[in-house]
């Protein structure tokens, strides 16, 4: 599992006083409220940052960082990505996963004999679709809804499906 869960990506600078406009990659936007620090960045020297401040402006969270105070200083920000770690990320529900956690996962419905691997999820209005490259070279894009997604299971890196009719056709 990752240990490092982003929370956005820092499009651009705003105002002179060091602000950044952020755009969250998180499903709870007013979540920066709570947030007290993001790393910039992956990697062992990667750089924690303390929000001093937070603003919501469209579909972007304008972010003050202690660190930074002008302009100039935080115009090299732009374009890197934001993460918290597993402690300070949003505690999920049951039957709710990080998607950094779900890629990769190995993909099964024994009744129909399909195997593939998690490859994306993309989120729609309803439910989020999970992106399976199946082994025979065809992709399902499988809603995931508890008619279909049957079990997760982290331990052995499998996800158990239902492949309903007409999702293959």
């Amino acid at each position: 599992m990752e240990e490092l869960l982003q929370v956005g990506a820092i499009s651009s600078t705003h105002g002179v006083r060091g602000e950044v406009k952020v755009f969250p990659t998180t499903d709870d936007v007013k979540r920066y409220s709570k947030l007290k620090e993001v790393i910039l960045g992956e990697g062992a020297t990667a750089p924690v940052l303390h929000i001093e401040g937070v603003k919501y402006f469209k579909n972007m969270v304008i972010v003050k960082f202690k660190e930074y105070n002008s302009l100039n200083e935080v115009e090299v920000l732009k374009g890197k990505k934001l993460y918290v770690t597993r402690n300070n990320a949003v505690k999920l529900q049951k039957n709710e996963y990080f998607v950094a956690d779900l890629i990769g996962l190995k993909v099964v419905d024994d009744e129909k004999g399909l195997s593939g691997e998690l490859v994306d999820v993309m989120t729609t209005g309803a439910n989020d679709v999970y992106v399976i490259n199946l082994d025979d070279g065809r992709e399902l894009l499988l809603p995931a809804i508890k008619e279909c997604i049957l079990d997760v299971n982290f331990d052995e890196e499998l996800i158990k499906i239902n492949v309903l009719e007409g999702l293959l056709d």
